[in-house]
């Protein structure tokens, strides 16, 4: 049997070629032989709350395929239909709506909105999530570990992180005196959660702490006066469908204020950002395709317990720092786990 490439179909009506010629040639698929017969097709759709021509969307996606490569799924036994949302909640809801009616075999959902509005759609239809945060709370499982419905998957920050946040911001900016944390309530329900935390681990530091809360884009330059008027300010950028989609508005404000701020994903730093204390995005895209497959084959996601962050990587960028006039202590440099030149 020859496993030549997933069938990838978008919302956005993006061809598999193109897709593919798009990753550079990264889903070509190894030559697997079997003895058996030929499998059905299987259908996953997935929806992202990212948009199609993002650089980090199609990332994702490979990062996806290649898990399941991993678990020997090809083009000749496994359809994939991508559907790709930004942070529009109106065209989440349809893609969710489009896809249950298509009935796939299963499907991978990608950030908080997305999968409210998956659970919106359906109740039986074996969901993963994938960088989802607190799936308890927002009433997605039952518990961490017996998911106990149709929805298991992985989250990727733990409210804990906030203080981390908070603690690198204070070794690369000994002096701060003031942190704005930004983040849309819409598509981040659990900010407030976040903000709790990085008051607690702030207030001993005698760093005030704003809640900065975003619902479009005009409200950004808004958000952060407080902090351009301040002293010594810095900023946190929480992980949100909203800040990822518009990392491009924020990157440009922040390096226009020159704010010194802390991201949560790596490609905010890749991209001129100077801090970014985050769990590995593309490793829980492979893991969840590990339960992807072990869907297509049988298992009941209730019982695949929820997968929780296992690694936390630190990225500095030390151009930014130096435009910034920031002295990154050796310290902190010690601890890194990639440093950007």
């Amino acid at each position: 049997m020859t496993r030549q490439g997933c069938g990838v179909r978008r919302g956005d009506r993006v061809r598999r070629r193109e897709f593919i010629a798009g990753l550079g040639g990264a889903a070509a698929w190894p030559m697997l032989t079997r003895a058996q017969q030929p499998e059905r097709m299987r259908r996953v759709a997935v929806l992202m709350a990212i948009a199609a021509n993002d650089p980090e969307a199609q990332v994702r996606a490979e990062a996806f395929e290649r898990g399941l490569r991993e678990h020997g799924w090809g083009g000749d036994n496994l359809t994939i239909d991508y559907h790709w949302a930004g942070d529009d909640l109106d065209r989440l809801q349809q893609y969710a709506a489009e896809i249950v009616r298509q009935s796939p075999d299963a499907i991978l959902a990608n950030a908080t909105p997305v999968l409210t509005a998956i659970r919106h759609e359906t109740s039986t239809i074996p969901t993963v999530f994938v960088q989802v945060i607190d799936p308890v709370s927002g009433g997605f499982v039952n518990s961490l570990d017996r998911p106990g419905g149709n929805i298991t998957g992985s989250t990727n920050f733990e409210f804990p992180m906030g203080g981390k946040w908070v603690e690198v911001l204070k070794e690369v900016v000994p002096s701060i005196k003031s942190i704005a944390v930004i983040f849309n309530p819409v598509t981040a329900p659990y900010g407030e959660r976040f903000v709790e935390q990085i008051a607690t681990s702030a207030s001993p530091l005698a760093i005030q702490v704003t809640e900065t809360q975003v619902r479009d884009v005009a409200e950004l330059e808004k958000a952060i006066q407080p902090v351009v008027s301040a002293p010594v300010g810095g900023l946190i950028v929480l992980p949100d469908a909203f800040t990822t989609v518009h990392w491009d508005n924020i990157l440009a404000l922040v390096g226009r204020h020159k704010l010194p701020c802390v991201y949560p994903f790596r490609y905010f730093v890749i991209r001129g950002g100077l801090i970014s204390y985050r769990v590995d995005g593309l490793a829980l895209f492979r893991r969840s395709a590990a339960y992807v497959d072990r869907i297509l084959k049988g298992e009941n996601p209730a019982d695949l317990p929820v997968q929780a962050p296992i690694k936390y990587e630190l990225v500095i960028n030390l151009k930014t720092a130096k435009a910034l006039g920031l002295e990154v202590p050796p310290s902190l440099i010690a601890r890194v786990d990639e440093v950007i030149k």
